[in-house]
């Protein structure tokens, strides 16, 4: 009579680690498959991908424009402030060249080379690109990303998806699965090893 328990409860133990193995495997197919319809596109889409340095020229803060709400919207006026401009020496090419915060930056306003959060208050956003062209004035010198194609002449001063962020996303659902198929080959050698012990 205990040994049908324990067999039952083992089973039955069996069954639950199998089940977490395969809900790891396929929560981890999940993962991957939204990584690649989100973060991937945007990685490989990014021309700016040589790293190298460069070197301020000048970084001025012009009069207020104002940021587009999003992509073929009809207001686009609803969020004045003001706009830095940071021109900087190519050092690949010795060209000159505008300077973008990210990616984004680019699409989103492409006179300015600093977009702030459409949230923020007025004051604490003047204050704070007030705060970057001082930190441009006083470090001349940084790294900064290029096209080396020449589809784009501007330079960007970091990617929004760089090679070691994908990486970092592809770690988490890497781990899940390979632990879910751990944990069902541990289930079928522990199945196995029962029904071979069993038959002798």
């Amino acid at each position: 009579m205990l040994g049908k328990k324990l067999v039952t409860a083992q089973k039955r133990g069996e069954t639950r680690a199998l089940c977490l193995g395969l809900g790891m495997v396929a929560c981890s197919v999940m993962m991957y498959f939204f990584i690649g319809i989100t973060i991937v596109p945007f990685f490989t889409k990014s021309v700016w991908t040589t790293e190298t340095v460069c070197k301020v020229l000048k970084a001025n803060i012009k009069d207020k424009v104002f940021c587009p709400n999003s992509k073929g919207s009809e207001d686009e006026e609803i969020f004045p402030y003001p706009c830095l401009q940071v021109w900087v020496n190519l050092t690949a090419s010795g060209q000159e060249v505008m300077l973008y915060q990210t990616e984004d930056t680019l699409e989103r306003n492409p006179k300015c080379s600093y977009v702030p959060d459409k949230l923020e208050n007025s004051k604490e956003v003047k204050a704070r690109i007030e705060t970057i062209a001082s930190n441009f004035k006083k470090h001349q010198t940084f790294p900064c990303y290029y096209d080396p194609g020449g589809t784009q002449t501007n330079v960007i001063l970091s990617r929004l998806y760089p090679a070691k962020g994908l990486l970092f996303a592809f770690l988490w659902p890497t781990l899940m699965f390979t632990g879910g198929c751990l944990i069902i080959v541990l289930v079928k050698i522990s199945q196995y090893v029962s029904v071979l012990s069993a038959w002798q």
